[in-house]
């Protein structure tokens, strides 16, 4: 497994103005990445500033990490674009 850096935008379908708990499908979204951490995937993720988010993940490579982003309520809905996923080694911390 390798581990991953995702950047992901704000799409056309945002509302913007509007908290991330009021987007559409907040709790599948929610949900979606809970179950991404609770299987391992998702190491780390937030929101960064106010255009999108950063994900962490392991993966076995950047097609299993688009098929996964795939099944994201908010990939279907147009809420968030990926934009970049890139291979990280880490070199100072550790992702437990």
């Amino acid at each position: 497994m390798e581990i991953y850096a995702i950047w992901r935008r704000r799409a056309g379908a945002w509302k913007q103005g509007e908290p991330i708990e009021a987007q559409d499908d907040w709790p599948g979204h929610a949900a979606f990445m809970m179950k991404g951490q609770a299987d391992g995937i998702v190491k780390l993720a937030g929101p960064v500033d106010d255009k999108g988010a950063l994900i962490v993940v392991r993966a076995k490579s950047p097609e299993a990490v688009e098929a996964w982003l795939a099944a994201d309520p908010w990939t279907a809905s147009g809420l968030l674009v990926t934009e970049r996923i890139a291979r990280w080694t880490l070199r100072i911390g550790s992702l437990a």
